[in-house]
């Protein structure tokens, strides 16, 4: 898939920049236009070898949404301005443009924050990257607020609701990969749901009780306790299992929106004694959802993961789904350290560590080894986490190791 990044270069602002990381980035790519070498960029500090991932940070879909966000702030000074939910899933984005007044309508969750009824025409509402829901796009619109002028909905994004419409008009009902509770995937089931039966599964074992109730090895009747909540009004599973296809929330695993697509098509291939050639009558394929980004930043970490070393740290807000997913598959291979920023290695002993399951953070000692001549450590961060927080924590990282080189003599080598 064409990464559009290549296409543009957004204005966000500088502060958010590290000169090490895109003289690495630029090299790297210039290096390897096609993309197919995933192996890290090796930073050699003396005692200190940092394994950088060769796709991590701004995604396109981020850039967009941050530069359009601080273009309208600086267009239209002394207006109201309203984010619908979190920018992005980054607290120092975020924190960054409430510092210059912008308020959020809701959290996360979608809770309400500022009741929409208390908003006028002239007010400003940024709709997040995440998108949102038909309901809020209608709510805003009654009350005179153009929401396309400023909305900052990522186009992978879109284009897997376009891509739901898509199977809708051809009869299939939409199975949605995603996490519930979070923003896309609300935008998604409510774009979905308009032109077709939609349900929303989480993981394969959840897919693999859809195929029981597909196959009747689950009564019927239990269907909407299982998936209360999760599918869309009047969803009748007699006539809304027959044919399906697969979108997902595009932060997931690519690989497990994959495994969970390629098991529900085996599912109805088998119960209908469907050829090859038929298969397209009951299981429609949507490959083409899978973001890039999501797909090259996972294959960066299974790249870089092929490196020998002590430990990984992954870089990124708490509440990011693209990022909890890198730090899943590190703390498959090595011990793994999830912060949001250099702030969080708070001595050459002891970190914040969040646990990427329930977003609780816990202090951490003894992360580094002792003992050793070198230390190798593997770093990546997620797509909302800037660049200038990445160099932070390699910059923290040499001051923990002593005798490490300078930062800024590895800086001047690159730019």
């Amino acid at each position: 898939m064409t990464n559009p990044s290549f296409m543009k270069r957004f204005n966000v602002p500088v502060t958010y920049r590290s000169p090490l990381i895109t003289a690495i980035k630029e090299k790297r790519r210039q290096e390897d236009r096609l993309k197919k070498d995933f192996s890290p960029t090796l930073l050699d500090f003396g005692p200190l070898k940092i394994a950088l991932a060769r796709h991590f940070g701004f995604c396109y879909g981020v850039e967009n949404a941050i530069e359009i966000a601080f273009r309208t702030i600086e267009e239209h000074p002394g207006r109201r301005i309203f984010l619908l939910s979190e920018m992005i899933h980054n607290p120092f984005v975020n924190d960054d443009l409430q510092a210059k007044g912008v308020s959020f309508l809701m959290d996360t969750k979608g809770k309400i924050l500022t009741d929409p009824d208390s908003l006028t025409a002239e007010d400003i509402v940024i709709i997040p990257a995440f998108g949102t829901t038909l309901d809020m796009e209608k709510r805003l619109r009654d009350k005179g607020i153009p929401v396309e002028r400023y909305d900052t909905t990522c186009p992978f994004v879109e284009k897997v609701w376009n891509r739901s419409e898509q199977i809708a008009q051809k009869g299939y009902t939409v199975v949605v990969h995603g996490k519930p509770s979070h923003e896309e995937t609300r935008a998604t089931f409510s774009h979905s749901a308009a032109h077709a039966p939609t349900i929303v599964l989480t993981d394969m074992s959840e897919a693999r009780i859809l195929a029981e109730f597909i196959t009747g090895e689950r009564p019927a009747e239990t269907f909407q306790e299982v998936f209360r909540g999760r599918t869309s009004a009047g969803f009748d599973m007699s006539s809304d299992l027959q044919r399906i296809g697969v979108v997902n929330q595009t932060t997931m695993l690519a690989s497990d929106t994959q495994a969970i697509a390629d098991f529900l098509k085996d599912v109805m291939t088998d119960f209908h004694g469907l050829s090859q050639d038929q298969v397209s009558e009951r299981f429609a394929d949507t490959r083409d959802t899978l973001c890039y980004a999501t797909m090259d930043n996972q294959s960066a970490v299974q790249g870089m993961l092929n490196t020998p070393a002590d430990l990984a740290i992954v870089v990124g807000g708490r509440n990011s789904s693209n990022t909890s997913h890198l730090v899943e598959l590190c703390e498959q291979r090595l011990p793994t350290y999830f912060i949001r920023s250099a702030a969080d290695i708070i001595s050459d002993t002891s970190l914040l560590h969040t646990d990427w399951r329930t977003q609780q953070e816990q202090p951490m000692e003894g992360f580094l080894p002792t003992g050793r001549d070198v230390i190798t450590i593997l770093l990546t961060s997620g797509a909302s986490c800037p660049d200038a927080m990445v160099e932070g924590v390699i910059r923290r990282l040499t001051e923990c190791v002593p005798g490490s080189r300078d930062v800024d003599a590895i800086v001047a080598e690159w730019v």
